[in-house]
């Protein structure tokens, strides 16, 4: 394993021309960690995408068996790093080691899940309707489409997910499975776990005889880094994970670009929990229980952070404010990613706390001030409040969440109407409930992207049919997942062949299919070779 250095890697090669730098910290003890870290030169950012540009054609004519043995090689480099890269990872995040691991075995996953993608193929989306010469009143044309990388992708790693979300997470990996060279932009809270990734990445696209340009990172603490890469005229799409703030600061400069391209930018999420009369006078204790996990999940850092629970006020809902207030104040403190984070949290908690109307639930907690650490806060409020207080539904990145008493469950209804865009939403209750108040769920339909029953929001299953996206402000772009399967979409667009002849047609639509591909054959599934012109 390559050491922590704090240089770049531009194109294969080691680079340090930048002269600001920064380090890396210990979150738990403020303890400074080997490495300084150069800020990106504007050289070393124009080298990185002129280089990613000119590797794009040996990517798109690279056998797939290359493709997916470059994300093969990528896994295996990750769990040849072995535990010096977790306890990297866990320095410069204090995430406990456990929960590296299993992060560690998503990212390795998720990254073979791709590669089987492009081996299997159909996520080329091949669709075929042939010529018809004797059509009247005009001959009909042969037309043929399937789906083609856009170009250099720029990735921002997120803070929470030092791998799986990061350098060599799902964003980088399904660029490169969709063809696309990468430039990521290391995340500053935790850049030597981001170098030693690029370290495996860089190391894989040599083994697997790709030009250098495939794979690029810099490292950079400032706002000039992320907007120079973002607005370089090479780059063909953005991929970030953030801050509702840092994501649309991106797109305003992206759609300020003379040829604006799209970014798909995932950022603040309340996640709202609708807990119906029925489930909570049957099950108020367990929801309680499992809302509180959810909130405290990983100091509640999470985007799917339940930020919000509403359910009618009665006896039932003072039971559960007071099984959940008892265990809000026995969730030990615990440290957060960075102290930027934890002043945010902070200044969130003291906000809704000091706002008229809003009662804490449960003995407040205070946490140790030198620890970068952060404790549980709930409360409630009645749901009018948010006329006067539209703040209190916005997301407040930690390990705090408001139960809004309503009125009756029409309340639930007028809320969903003008709620703002989330990742999720999730409703207790029973079947029937569903039927029941079935004008609700299909408002939600239209609001978030992945609806729970009966569950909650953190914990993301990576698989094929996953959607981990949203309405603004939840994403930029709610048509597309930054999870599963799906997500290889974002880095490819159509191209469409009128006329061509078959020698002329990538493989893939070639008559002969000799991929052996599931194709839209004239509207209808067919992976069977068809008859030359002729």
């Amino acid at each position: 394993m390559t050491l922590v250095t704090g240089k770049h890697f531009v194109g294969g090669q080691r680079s340090a021309e930048g002269t600001d730098s920064f380090e890396a910290s210990n979150p738990a003890t403020g303890e400074t960690l080997d490495g300084r870290f150069l800020e990106a030169a504007d050289s070393e950012i124009d080298r990185s995408l002129a280089l990613a540009d000119e590797s794009f054609a040996a990517l798109q004519q690279a056998p797939a068996e290359t493709i997916a043995g470059l994300l093969d090689k990528i896994a295996d480099g990750i769990e040849a790093a072995g535990d010096a890269l977790l306890a990297r990872a866990h320095a410069e995040t204090a995430l406990p080691m456990p929960r590296l691991t299993g992060e560690r075995a998503r990212t390795v996953g998720q990254t073979r899940r791709f590669a089987a993608i492009v081996r299997e193929g159909s996520w080329r989306q091949a669709r075929i309707d042939r010529s018809d010469p004797a059509r009247t009143p005009l001959p009909k044309p042969d037309v043929r489409t399937m789906l083609h990388a856009v170009g250099p992708v720029v990735v921002f790693g997120a803070s929470n997910f030092p791998l799986a979300i990061s350098v060599a997470g799902t964003d980088t990996v399904s660029a490169l499975a969709a063809r696309c060279p990468v430039v990521v932009k290391a995340h500053p809270a935790h850049p030597g776990t981001c170098e030693m990734l690029a370290a495996v990445i860089d190391q894989a696209v040599r083994d697997a005889g790709l030009p250098a340009g495939v794979f690029s990172l810099l490292h950079g603490r400032s706002h000039r880094v992320g907007a120079a890469l973002v607005t370089h005229p090479k780059a063909s799409a953005v991929a970030f994970t953030g801050s509702l703030k840092g994501g649309r600061a991106l797109a305003d400069a992206v759609a300020a670009r003379p040829q604006p391209i799209p970014i798909y930018a995932e950022m603040g999420s309340v996640n709202p929990v609708f807990v119906l009369p029925s489930a909570l006078e049957q099950r108020g204790d367990a929801i309680a229980e499992g809302y509180l996990q959810s909130v405290n999940l990983g100091v509640g850092q999470f985007c799917t952070n339940p930020g919000l629970l509403l359910a009618a006020g009665g006896p039932p809902l003072d039971r559960f404010l007071k099984a959940a207030g008892e265990k809000a104040a026995a969730a030990p403190a615990a440290t957060m990613l960075h102290d930027g984070i934890r002043s945010a949290y902070q200044e969130g908690v003291a906000s809704i706390r000091d706002t008229p109307g809003v009662e804490a639930v449960g003995p407040a907690r205070a946490a140790a001030g030198d620890a970068n650490q952060a404790a549980c806060s709930l409360f409630t409020a009645p749901l009018s409040l948010l006329a006067e207080h539209e703040s209190l539904a916005a997301e407040n990145f930690g390990p705090s969440s408001i139960v809004l008493r309503c009125e009756s469950p029409d309340d639930m209804l007028a809320f969903a109407e003008q709620m703002e865009g989330s990742l999720t939403a999730t409703i207790h209750g029973t079947e029937q409930d569903l039927q029941d108040h079935a004008p609700l769920v299909r408002l939600l339909e239209r609001k978030a992207g992945r609806l729970i029953f009966n569950g909650f929001p953190t914990g993301i299953e990576v698989c094929a049919a996953m959607h981990h996206g949203g309405p603004y402000p939840a994403t930029t772009h709610s048509g597309f997942t930054s999870i599963g399967n799906a997500a290889i979409y974002r880095f490819a667009s159509p191209v469409c062949y009128q006329d061509f002849p078959d020698s002329a047609l990538p493989a893939e639509l070639q008559n002969a299919n000799p991929l052996g591909l599931m194709r839209l054959v004239d509207g209808q599934p067919s992976s069977a070779p068809l008859p030359s012109a002729g």
